[in-house]
């Protein structure tokens, strides 16, 4: 639908340059940008509805505000240089803080990995333990950006290493493919050096554990049913998905004097009451888009929005870390993250006093 949507779009800006030539007043120009604006957005709805998907809208979106409003700004800039300079100069400004965004949006953040530390300190750890959390790769191929990230989160030399769902999401056809170019970036990472675990995420829709075929013979233990380990430095509880999604989720604890880890991909487990002292889950990519000041404008998920990313602290001494996750929506989605830098999750759990059980910092 880009190119239809485009095409239409630069009908109405090409009539919309036309009137800014006829008419310079301040008043007709804040009329003909709301009218323009609001056939981007109608036109952006009724196409991605009826030809692709909810995700489509944004990307429309994207090239309304991004194209054709740069490019009606950029107009007014040049049309209107000598009846209005300073209103020519706030539109040349405007256009070139809308290009610079896109640039930051599209190109700069999606591959701007981050890597974030978090300590937690416990009575219950006996000895530290670094825990790296890789959410949302979410891939339609394996290319530079996937095997680099792999890489760096072995580099953190992790004690354990938990993928917490959406590995891939790319058109069936290439399912197969993708599989074993994923599998041979987990192997070259050497991800066999420690205990992995990987629960399923949302877009891991394959029939069957069909979505378990990257992670054969590559030591990661992938879940798809609610399971936990006795690891030799805590309890494990690795969430099934639609457990995940449960706000109502119960998760007992095995052991009351060992620290209780549960990872899932959806945070909405956090809402209903998981025995643990900390809990995990990615599935929001922090939103992927956050305007500052306001945070993510859609966590995809029944959390608060300020639970969207990052760390929490709940009720009971326990904790709550969402990651942003490493890749992005793919398919329809626009390519995107703005203030959202996609994120690495380490976790250091050292040992504490009892009196300062639950001591968490980022």
């Amino acid at each position: 639908m880009i190119l239809p949507y485009n095409l239409f779009m630069l009908a109405v800006d090409l009539l919309a340059i036309w009137l800014l030539r006829r008419q310079q007043r301040l008043v007709a120009w804040c009329a003909l940008m709301l009218g323009v604006g609001t056939v981007a957005a109608v036109l952006g709805i009724l196409l991605a509805l009826k030809f692709e998907n909810v995700f489509g809208v944004p990307r429309l979106w994207c090239f309304g505000v991004i194209l054709h409003g740069s490019a009606l700004l950029l107009a007014t800039t040049v049309l209107w240089r000598k009846r209005h300079p300073w209103f020519s100069i706030a539109a040349a400004l405007t256009a070139l803080a809308i290009l610079a965004a896109g640039a930051d949006a599209f190109l700069i953040e999606p591959y701007w990995l981050e890597v974030t530390h978090y300590r937690i300190a416990s009575a219950k750890i006996r000895r530290p333990v670094r825990i790296v959390l890789v959410a949302d790769i979410q891939a339609d191929s394996i290319g530079p950006y996937e095997r680099e990230t792999l890489r760096r989160a072995m580099d953190e030399k992790p004690d354990i290493l938990l993928f917490a769902g959406d590995y891939l999401q790319s058109p069936p056809r290439q399912h197969s493919a993708l599989q074993r170019e994923l599998r041979q970036a987990l192997l070259d990472a050497h991800v066999s050096k420690v205990p992995a675990f990987a629960v399923q995420g949302n877009v891991d829709y394959y029939r069957n554990d069909h979505w378990k075929s990257p992670f054969d013979e590559t030591g990661v233990t992938a879940i798809d049913q609610t399971t936990s380990f006795e690891l030799p430095d805590l309890d494990l509880t690795c969430l099934g998905l639609y457990h995940s999604f449960d706000p109502r989720a119960i998760v007992p604890r095995n052991h009351s004097d060992r620290f209780h880890l549960v990872v899932g991909h959806v945070p909405n487990f956090a809402l209903g009451y998981a025995d643990a002292d900390l809990l995990l889950a990615g599935h929001t990519h922090g939103g992927q888009f956050q305007l500052p000041g306001i945070g993510p404008l859609v966590d995809n998920c029944s959390v608060p929005r300020r639970w969207a990313s990052g760390l929490t602290h709940l009720s009971d001494n326990r904790t709550l870390i969402v990651s942003r996750g490493v890749g992005m929506e793919r398919g329809y989605a626009p390519r995107i993250r703005f203030c959202s830098r996609p994120e690495l999750a380490v976790i250091d759990l050292v040992p504490a006093e009892p009196s300062h059980t639950g001591n968490a910092r980022h």
